[in-house]
């Protein structure tokens, strides 16, 4: 049987009590005990103080580690233990793989973890410099345009760009302009000045500028295909009209007196699809008359050449008549059905003035045409059809109409009948329009078969009765809403012309060159040779055109042997022109038509005397060498405060000559500290215009006082050289 746990603490008390010493060996044992315990004591008591005071200081020391470690200890793993990891992880990868394991390069895509981190700074900065250059231009503002009537007095100016008036007077006083504040400014002036604070003045529009400017806007939308107008030009007798009759199928040069155009006549040709409009002039004098005032009516010039007699004088001059109209030219070479003629040679002729055949390797459309017997018609026809198509030609028949008058003439039954081109919209009986200085209402149009229209589009040459007035060949036609206005518009074109008659008409002279170049113009001498034989026109027309430079232009738009005529006039005042005749004379019509257009015409009798005109005349064009020529030196010796004359310095003329009002510079210490004028220069007591070197003298200068002894003032004069070619 198990003992409890009783019986066993029973049992063990019994063995200690037998096992205890009795009577004198009990006491024997105790006293050793005692002695024993005492000398255990003395020899543990120093371990046990030591023991003490270490416990002691282990029990302060861990409070203080705990107290200040809390702080310092928790923010370090945070800190420290990534990078550690970042820095062990990645050595130990690639150890591995190099002894052994190729498996080893998997773990190779830690690499590009780290451009990664370096990637996307980059993209991210280099987007951000581009898009800022394309926008800086967006900073610069066009100015704000404010529509006013001038002159304006000073003081609105200043309201409507809001600056303070005194400002605007400031700025004035600087471009040497003195005004008050109740002045009135010009337009010019005014945007000099409004430049500066961000605003541009315009004029407002007058009447009749808004109506003209309402035909400039154009609804793309709207644009049609329109017929090309053609104008045949050419020598006398080279068969122009002749061809025309062909083209047409009728019999135009019967009703006129010798067989020769009388008049301008505008006809409607059908061609395949199309029509085309022909205006058949007389010579070309018409022409040109019409783009002097402003109108181009042509987009195609057929230039008739007869086959067998080749290019003559009036066929040059229609050549040049075109090119400064800068429009196509097409040559029909007439009459190839006679024995005589000889293409080739003309051909030849026409590659010497600048017109080279396709055939040959030009770009000059040439057919040989026959208006006896109708050869090469169809042709022709199909390379009108063909350079009108390179053209575009396009207009809007649903707008307002404008045009251009053809040609005036008096009715005995009808009053005046005007010929007019519709270029825009679609003119009909009824409308009211304005043509020159004459307006009035529609009342019949009539087409150049004779038959009444009920409209006209765009191409459309008719004849229009209902002005109270002949108009002029080359006036622009508008419609207008009412009679009201037209009544308003051609009373204020009458009084412009009224007033433009009280001022001559100002033409380019010789004398007028150099000044247009100042006034930023192009820097261009057009200029028509007029000679007796043409070997002189030749040689005048080379001579003149070596005088051209890369800075000058010299452009010789006409040039032929015979008499001044009204033609090379109206050239002339067309193109802006100069006519230089040698040993030639004026015709009568010529002579009346440079008094009227105020042409310059010079006469020579001597080539040279021609040559050096253009020559000096050209030389006024350029721009003069400016260089600084040194006048003196003067140093100042003492400076002097005048009350009503203000700084005067001493000066002592070291070198040259001190002129009153020329240039001069302050220098001070190497230091350039004003350059300006010389107000005024003193001797003793006396204003005198210049001291020699070698003499004293008291000099002031403009708009400046800061002067002080030991600075040199040098004097210098700008020299202005004329440019030679």
């Amino acid at each position: 049987m198990k003992k409890t746990k009783e019986e066993t603490k029973k049992e063990d008390v019994k063995k200690a009590k037998r096992a205890e010493p009795k009577g004198a060996a009990k006491i024997v044992k105790a006293v050793k005990a005692v002695v024993k315990a005492v000398k255990e004591k003395k020899e543990t008591k120093p371990k046990v103080m030591a023991e003490a005071k270490a416990k002691a200081k282990v029990k302060a020391a861990p409070k203080k580690k705990e107290v200040a470690p809390k702080a310092e200890v928790k923010p370090a793993p945070v800190h420290v233990v990534p990078p550690i990891k970042v820095e062990v992880k990645p050595a130990p990868e690639p150890v591995k793989p190099e002894p052994v394991k190729p498996e080893a390069v998997k773990p190779e895509p830690a690499k590009p973890a780290a451009p990664k981190v370096e990637i996307k700074p980059a993209p991210v900065a280099v987007p951000v410099p581009e898009p800022a250059k394309p926008a800086m231009p967006a900073v610069k503002k066009e100015p704000v345009k404010i529509v006013a009537k001038f002159p304006m007095i000073l003081k609105d100016l200043a309201a409507k760009i809001n600056a303070k008036p005194n400002d605007i007077i400031v700025r004035l006083m600087r471009l040497k302009v003195m005004a008050t504040i109740n002045q009135a400014v010009d337009i010019e002036v005014a945007n000099l000045i409004s430049a500066d604070f961000g605003f541009e003045f315009e004029k407002p529009l007058t009447q009749e500028q808004e109506i003209l400017k309402a035909f400039e806007v154009e609804d793309k939308t709207k644009l049609v295909p329109r017929g090309p107008v053609v104008t045949l030009m050419g020598h006398v007798d080279h068969g122009k009209t002749s061809l025309l009759d062909a083209i047409r199928k009728s019999s135009l040069a019967d009703k006129e007196s010798g067989g020769i155009t009388q008049h301008i006549g505008a006809y409607v040709v059908k061609v395949g699809k199309g029509n085309v409009t022909f205006l058949d002039t007389p010579g070309h004098e018409a022409f040109t008359a019409m783009r002097a005032r402003g109108a181009k009516a042509t987009d195609i010039v057929i230039l008739v050449v007869a086959a067998d007699d080749g290019v003559m004088p009036q066929t040059k001059e229609a050549i040049d008549h075109a090119r400064a109209a800068e429009v196509p030219i097409v040559v029909a070479l007439n009459k190839i059905d006679k024995p005589e003629a000889n293409p080739d040679r003309v051909k030849k002729q026409l590659n010497e003035i600048g017109l080279m055949s396709e055939d040959w390797g030009g770009k000059t459309v040439m057919i040989g045409v026959s208006a006896k017997t109708g050869k090469g018609i169809e042709e022709l026809l199909e390379m009108l059809l063909l350079e009108a198509e390179m053209l575009e030609l396009k207009a809007d028949p649903t707008g307002n109409t404008k045009g251009v008058v053809i040609e005036g003439k008096i009715s005995k039954g009808g009053g005046p009948i005007a010929t007019v081109l519709v270029q825009k919209g679609t003119l009909r009986p009824g409308d009211i329009v304005v043509a020159g200085l004459h307006y009035g209402k529609v009342r019949a149009m009539i087409n150049d078969l004779g038959h009444r229209l009920n409209e006209a589009p765009p191409s459309k040459p008719v004849e229009i009765l209902g002005l109270a007035g002949l108009p002029e060949a080359g006036d622009i036609f508008f419609t207008v809403p009412d009679e009201r206005t037209a009544r308003e518009l051609v009373e204020k074109r009458r009084q412009e012309a009224k007033a433009a008659q009280m001022q001559p008409v100002k033409r380019i002279t010789l004398e007028e060159l150099s000044q247009q170049v100042k006034e930023g113009k192009a820097k261009e001498l057009k200029v028509i040779v007029k000679a007796d034989v043409q070997g002189s026109v030749e040689a005048l027309e080379q001579s003149l055109k070596g005088l051209g430079t890369s800075d000058i232009k010299l452009d010789v738009i006409h040039s032929g042997a015979g008499s001044i005529n009204d033609s090379d006039v109206m050239l002339a005042a067309a193109s802006n022109a100069i006519i230089i005749g040698f040993h030639v004379e004026y015709t009568p019509e010529g002579e009346d038509a440079a008094r009227l257009e105020k042409v310059d015409v010079r006469l020579y009798r001597i080539i040279y005397e021609a040559i050096n005109d253009v020559k000096n005349a050209m030389e006024g064009m350029l721009d003069p060498t400016i260089t600084e020529v040194f006048v003196g030196r003067a140093d100042v010796r003492q400076v002097f405060k005048v009350t009503k004359a203000g700084t005067i310095a001493g000066c002592f003329v070291a070198k040259g000559k001190i002129t009153r009002n020329a240039g001069c510079r302050l220098w001070r210490d190497k230091d350039k500290v004003y350059e300006g004028k010389i107000a005024s220069v003193k001797r003793f007591k006396d204003d005198v215009k210049e001291v020699a070197e070698g003499f004293e003298c008291g000099i002031a200068l403009s708009n400046f006082d800061d002067l002080k002894a030991g600075d040199v003032i040098e004097v210098f004069e700008l020299k202005r050289t004329a440019r030679k070619l």
